[in-house]
């Protein structure tokens, strides 16, 4: 069964296990958790080889503050200046991780963003990794970050990062 639903899904989807579930299983409503990754590339070059599966980001990155940044994230907060609810008007989300790693590339490096969260808004993590990038390159401070953050509203927003460094790399249910 898993090998015929995968011959019928698009090349960038995979489903990676199947399993028996009650009737009136929602996949969307009866999540509880959902971790998405985002991955950079920092190097003073294009890496070609990354091009569909990380965002290329040229300059100097100041990971601590990078850090200090996503560490703001965590908690439950109105993320309305981060994206816009798909349904109704509730923007408030809580987020449970907030946490960038890195390692070297042969030229440059790669920073992870891993966020685990209740539910995210439209262009929520991208807005975030956006804003977070911008801080990190001193284009934004971390004051008015927060301050952005903090008001909830998306007229505020700053950068919005290229879709090709996200992945949903998971979702959690109850059972």
């Amino acid at each position: 069964m898993l090998r015929a639903l995968n011959a019928l899904l698009p090349e960038d989807i995979a489903l990676q296990s199947l399993r028996a579930t009650r009737p009136d299983f929602h996949p969307r409503f009866d999540a509880f958790s959902r971790v998405y990754e985002y991955s950079i590339v920092n190097a003073g070059t294009r890496q070609p080889l990354w091009r569909r599966r990380a965002w290329q980001v040229y300059g100097a990155l100041d990971f601590d503050t990078l850090q200090c940044a996503a560490d703001l994230l965590v908690g439950e907060h109105d993320f309305g200046a981060f994206g816009q609810a798909p349904q109704g008007n509730n923007t408030v989300r809580q987020v449970t991780l907030s946490r960038w790693t890195r390692e070297p590339l042969r030229r440059g490096q790669l920073l992870r963003y891993r966020v685990e969260g209740n539910a995210f808004l439209y262009h929520m993590v991208r807005r975030m990794v956006g804003m977070q990038v911008d801080v990190a390159q001193g284009r934004l401070d971390l004051a008015a970050f927060e301050q952005v953050f903090r008001s909830g509203d998306l007229a505020q927003a700053g950068t919005l990062a290229p879709a090709q460094g996200l992945v949903l790399l998971e979702v959690l249910y109850a059972d």
